[in-house]
């Protein structure tokens, strides 16, 4: 079907040689040579563009741009003008034109605004499937050679990379293909965690790790100028591939690298172990006051700035003066901004941005959040919306604007649960969906890898003959009694604490204020 596209020019009879090059390119073009006739004809007939030319005797190009969009919003314009002066351009772009195109006009360049125009997402679909189906066989190709965390890191992204260009694509049938190899490399990662984790605890060659990230990354930027420190709860690489313009915006990305998170994957655990720089059985033992374990009472993140002064001594920073801030609802995220500065006279400003994992725990136990988020992309797409729209992103352009150095990073990320895997224990038995930790555990051996020595993982025992399992792949464990309410109540929701690409291997990026 030709695409009806409407050329108003005072010299439109000029352009004939144009308009049968555009129709003999599939498009159907009606010539008018004012503006008036344009807003007849755009009342009755439905046009996808209108080529305008900015300088015509009575209504300009310029005047008739909100003209047209009262009669139709949705028509997209493209400017057609001989002029370059700036303020011309600026304001035909502030009118919300699609494009501009500079006399004197050549028929290619004006089929090539078409296309970018009117055929872009088709072409970007297109070739996004074409490119996809030439590297499927390479991706599973090189899962088999996969040896070093440094290769499944590059290998995650990759597979990452192909998830987010998938966006765009309305075809589902590759997209799930792409899951399907995502699955695969999950059940290989998990089986790679089994046999390096607890070498990299205890040996030298291993990846940056929660309880080594601030001293490996943080502390050499603090030691040269003021930072900001936006710890996002539970963002995963992919979504911060997506919402990362909106702080390039104000900020210039000077690095951006990979690190681990330490076992369980979950708050308490590996965000605790950032901000102490210990692993969690080191945290226990020298905060005996402040650790609770899964099965006892207290909250179990209430001393993130306790540990991170104490850390802050160890590495020598005691002299930089430190504000901690968590942000739990909109509310004091506006109060933040409110009161920025009071706080800009910091060497270190924390912001602990708990938004992520208070939307994927709404998923499991909100019927419209479960709706909205039916999928990662979906997912990926309400966290962008949320981002775009939230005050913390003037927290950072004024942080930009006060000189602060911008590194961003996570705890942990988190993984769409599918697969149901049943589990026992005693009612000590810890309560989250991704690992279990407690005395009497019978799983199946498949679905998990299981610590039956927590010592060796520098993990705490709630007694003497605790253990822990980590689910693997995209398995949630689930209790024998009640178990179909409790599999229809937590399959196809976001959960954290197991082993997955999704939850171990998360982004920290540097930005300087541009």
């Amino acid at each position: 079907m030709s695409r009806k596209i409407l050329w108003i020019d005072d010299e439109v009879d000029l352009l004939k040689p144009h308009i049968v090059f555009l129709e003999n390119k599939g498009y159907n073009v009606t010539p008018v040579n004012n503006v008036n006739e344009a807003l007849e004809m755009i009342e009755k007939e439905k046009f996808e563009l209108t080529l305008l030319d900015e300088n015509m005797p009575g209504i300009s190009g310029l005047e008739a741009i909100p003209m047209i969009k009262e009669k139709d919003n949705a028509l997209k314009i493209v400017m057609v003008t001989k002029s370059e002066e700036e303020h011309i351009m600026e304001q035909a772009i502030g009118s919300q034109i699609s494009d501009y195109i500079l006399k004197p006009v050549n028929p290619n360049q004006v089929l090539l605004s078409l296309k970018k125009i009117l055929q872009s997402e088709s072409l970007v679909e297109q070739k996004t499937i074409v490119d996809y189906q030439q590297e499927f066989r390479n991706l599973s190709m090189e899962l088999s050679y996969l040896r070093t965390y440094q290769d499944w890191a590059e290998y995650y992204k990759k597979i990452l990379s192909w998830e987010v260009k998938f966006d765009k694509v309305s075809d589902n049938e590759f997209a799930d293909l792409l899951q399907n190899q995502k699955e695969e490399a999950n059940i290989q990662f998990s089986k790679f965690i089994e046999n390096n984790y607890e070498e990299w605890l205890r040996g030298n060659e291993k990846p940056m790790m929660s309880h080594t990230l601030f001293k490996d990354k943080v502390k050499p930027e603090l030691e040269k100028e003021k930072v900001l420190l936006l710890m996002i709860d539970n963002l995963r690489y992919d979504q911060w591939k997506v919402i990362e313009p909106l702080f390039t915006k104000f900020y210039n990305k000077t690095s951006e690298d990979y690190y681990f998170s330490i076992l369980p994957t979950a708050t308490q655990y590996a965000r605790n172990s950032f901000f102490a720089g210990l692993m969690p059985s080191e945290i226990e033992k020298r905060f005996p006051e402040y650790w609770f374990n899964d099965n006892e009472e207290g909250n179990k993140n209430e001393h993130e700035r306790d540990f991170l002064e104490d850390q802050m001594k160890r590495l020598g920073l005691s002299s930089k003066s430190m504000k901690y801030l968590k942000i739990l609802n909109s509310d004091f995220e506006r109060k933040i901004l409110d009161d920025f500065n009071q706080h800009k006279s910091n060497d270190l400003l924390v912001i602990v941005y708990n938004f992520i994992d208070i939307l994927s725990h709404a998923k499991t136990d909100n019927n419209i959040v479960n709706q909205l988020i039916r999928d990662d992309k979906t997912f990926r797409s309400l966290t962008y919306n949320w981002f775009e729209n939230s005050s913390l992103l003037k927290i950072i352009k004024t942080a930009a604007e006060n000189g602060f150095k911008l590194v961003i990073t996570t705890d942990h990320g988190t993984i769409y649960v599918k697969k149901p895997s049943k589990v026992v224990g005693d009612r000590e038995t810890s309560t989250n969906i991704r690992y279990k930790t407690g005395r009497s555990l019978t799983y199946e051996d498949k679905d998990v890898w299981a610590i039956n020595n927590p010592d060796k993982l520098f993990l705490p025992k709630g007694n003497l003959s605790s253990k822990y399992i980590f689910a693997k792949n995209n398995i949630f464990l689930a209790y024998p009694k009640n178990y179909n309410h409790f599999v229809n109540y937590y399959k196809d929701t976001y959960q954290h604490g197991g082993i997955s690409l999704e939850e171990v291997i998360i982004p920290i990026s540097i930005l300087e204020p541009k």
